[in-house]
């Protein structure tokens, strides 16, 4: 009733009157329910075996009686930081190191087209920090220097086609941060190649299809593409567990599970991601609106999107508690010393 402003629901509610709630608890007599509003805004979610491709979940939108358009296979929206592990992989790849470090401060990127100045999402800088760091806090100005770094914005894009990623991706510095449109299909399915040691599973609708007595008439087998080397595939999961240890993503680590992920959030907050796996699965998850219009001030990839994985996560992990990840190299378990602390739910970057 407070989030009403009135005393009773007597005041503004009759009988045959149709209100959005959430169920709080069931309990008979006693159960309680909270008011929940219609927004409009929409979500998608899209879970893989890492193994086999089986899509585990598939939710293209908030009420298919509404509107039939498949958000998780459909849609293309900007990613976002989530596009982040394409850069340090290609970074890794070239011998580079999650300890090398980086100067987070200001810069400007001249191009044919004019000068480009970016900004960190909390307008700071932090100076020299690790590329772990980077990643973890989701910083844009570091990941531009390392995509400077790796050899450019197109070597960043032909490691993104390695993973798979195959929706238009032009050549200027922007995507780097995420500014190109992908599916969610795409993003979740590349996202499988860490946890699967450089292999990229692609995913799989229909495992088979048989007659009435049984025979097989069409039988899908596990797909596979390999991407990178496991080396590489292993450092970047260690770097990527670091987003949820202490990063953007930490609010997922109250799930005691080995997971790694990203978080992604555009500008004007259009779009929120977030695209996470265990061993043993991935998960991807969209939210915003079908128009390209803003969630609201600080609704992040970490706020609107994380929750909605945690919560799945919770119930697809059970009885998979004793799954690990893959060692990483030794090279890659070093760590500063100096590492700061877990990053706030709202510390992501555009």
């Amino acid at each position: 009733m407070k989030w009403t402003g009135h005393a009773s629901a007597q005041q503004f509610l009759t009988p045959g009157d149709l209100v959005y709630v959430k169920i709080v608890d069931l309990n008979g007599a006693d159960s309680h329910v909270s008011l929940e509003q219609e927004s409009g805004v929409q979500g998608a979610l899209l879970a893989l075996d890492n193994s086999s491709g089986d899509i585990k979940a598939m939710v293209g939108g908030r009420d298919f009686e509404q509107s039939k358009f498949n958000r998780a296979i459909q849609a293309e929206r900007q990613v976002g930081s989530s596009f982040k592990p394409y850069i340090y992989t290609a970074a890794i790849d070239q011998g580079l190191t999650p300890d090398d470090t980086v100067l987070d401060a200001p810069i400007s990127f001249s191009s044919a087209s004019g000068v480009y100045t970016p900004h960190n999402y909390d307008g700071k800088f932090e100076g020299v920090i690790t590329f772990r760091h980077a990643l973890a806090e989701s910083r844009n100005i570091p990941a531009l220097k390392v995509t400077e770094r790796v050899g450019g914005i197109k070597t960043v894009i032909e490691y993104a086609r390695k993973f798979g990623i195959t929706s238009p991706m032009p050549a200027y510095l922007p995507v780097a941060l995420g500014a190109a449109d992908i599916t969610l299909a795409e993003q979740t399915a590349a996202f499988t190649t860490f946890p699967n040691d450089g292999v990229r599973v692609i995913p799989r609708y229909i495992r088979k299809v048989t007659d009435y007595d049984g025979r097989v008439l069409e039988e899908n087998y596990p797909e596979v593409r390999d991407v990178v080397s496991a080396r590489t595939a292993r450092i970047m999961v260690s770097m990527l567990q670091e987003v949820i240890k202490r990063g953007t993503g930490y609010a997922a680590s109250k799930l005691n599970h080995p997971l790694g992920g990203k978080t992604g959030t555009t500008n004007d907050f259009t779009d929120a991601w977030f695209v996470g796996f265990s061993p043993s699965l991935t998960c991807g998850v969209w939210v915003g609106y079908d128009e390209k219009k803003t969630l609201g001030n600080k609704e992040t990839g970490a706020r609107a999107a994380l929750p909605i994985w945690i919560d799945f996560m919770q119930v697809a992990l059970q009885g998979r508690e004793s799954e690990d990840f893959a060692a990483p190299p030794p090279s890659a378990v070093a760590r500063n010393r100096n590492t700061p602390e877990p990053a706030a739910a709202d510390s992501e970057a555009h």
